[in-house]
């Protein structure tokens, strides 16, 4: 014969087993909504476009070292320059 213990114990047991699934569940869809929410108000702010202001292109940099390293030695920043 069971106790009357053995009764009130899986009871509880089970209670206590379907409020945590259901509390569990009502966190993360309430979480899930914040997230939500929170992507929808928030924007990506762009990029600020940088000035690349009046500095020469890399094809101007390039004739100009071949012009300024001609007859120096190969080294700083003649490297690859002088001929």
């Amino acid at each position: 014969m069971r106790s009357p213990w053995t009764a009130t114990k899986t009871l509880v047991t089970a209670t206590l087993l379907a409020t945590f699934v259901v509390h569990t569940g009502w966190v993360q869809a309430s979480s899930n909504a914040e997230f939500a929410s929170e992507a929808v108000k928030r924007k990506k702010n762009p990029k600020p476009k940088q000035d690349k202001g009046a500095g020469e292109t890399t094809q101007e940099r390039d004739r100009r070292m071949m012009r300024e390293c001609k007859g120096r030695p190969n080294a700083g920043a003649c490297e690859g320059f002088a001929s």
